[in-house]
């Protein structure tokens, strides 16, 4: 754990927050290749790209109160307190709420959705692995308790007294496996981008690849917050099916029209 990149004459330059700017950057820059590639309007997709980080940023967070309502109702004051406003919020939520400002905005600049949408997936995809590095600098969305030789072990007060992270105990780099299993996704899309493709696949690809990692990855992932969804699954677990499902029927359904 590192929680902070550099400690100088009492300034701390946050890994995390770096790391996330990082991740926002490189998937802007390789959106924006991409559409020069394809003879896109380079400014329309680099605006869409700050409204849905925008978009992005809001709902990470609203799903995460979302997810533990109750427990914020009980107590509002909560809500503005350090840990939740510096806590990112929950992914899924984030790209809900992307995708659909993504919509509205392609739909007002008269854009092609799906052939935009592909623009930026495998940006989503690297970004979301430099993201986790954060993730796993801080000391957030940290593993269950491992016995394997992998094991990671926190030690920093610090980041335990703001996210929570148990001090001592070996866990699955949770961050880690999401992190290295996002690299090879967007390996994949970058490979595929350099083709023709039909307007949809690759972020049908993405949603679709992301979501049985998900699902994997939340089997050895602490779960410490309500799931409103019920049943034998995590929140996260439940939507990466929705969204697994919902990539498979937008692509069927093209094909069937075609």
């Amino acid at each position: 754990m590192h929680p902070y990149l550099i400690e100088i004459f009492g300034f701390r330059l946050p890994t995390y927050g770096v790391l996330v700017a990082t991740a926002f950057l490189t998937a802007l820059w390789l959106t924006g290749k991409l559409a020069k590639q394809r003879g896109y309007d380079s400014e329309k997709v680099m605006n869409l790209g700050l409204y849905c980080a925008i978009g992005g940023m809001v709902g990470a967070k609203l799903l995460m109160i979302l997810v533990d309502l109750p427990a914020y109702l009980a107590d509002p004051g909560s809500l503005f307190s350090l840990s939740v406003l510096q806590a990112a919020g929950i992914f899924y939520g984030g790209l809900i709420l992307a995708l659909a400002v993504a919509w509205w905005y392609m739909r007002k600049e008269k854009l092609p959705l799906l052939a935009t949408a592909d623009l930026f997936a495998p940006g989503i995809a690297v970004g979301h692995a430099i993201g986790r590095l954060g993730c796993f600098a801080a000391g957030c969305c940290w593993g269950t308790q491992c016995d394997r030789a992998w094991a990671v072990t926190y030690t920093s007060q610090h980041a335990h007294d703001l996210v929570g992270v148990p001090l001592g105990i070996p866990l699955h780099p949770s961050q880690l496996y999401e992190s290295a299993a996002e690299i090879g996704i967007f390996a994949y899309l970058w490979m595929r981008a350099k083709r023709p493709n039909p307007p949809g696949l690759l972020i049908g690809l993405y949603l679709v690849l992301y979501g049985v990692v998900r699902f994997l990855v939340d089997f050895v992932r602490r779960q410490d917050q309500a799931n409103p969804f019920g049943g034998p699954f995590t929140t996260a677990q439940w939507i990466s099916l929705g969204l697994i499902a919902f990539a498979v029927l937008v692509w069927t359904r093209r094909r069937s029209l075609a």
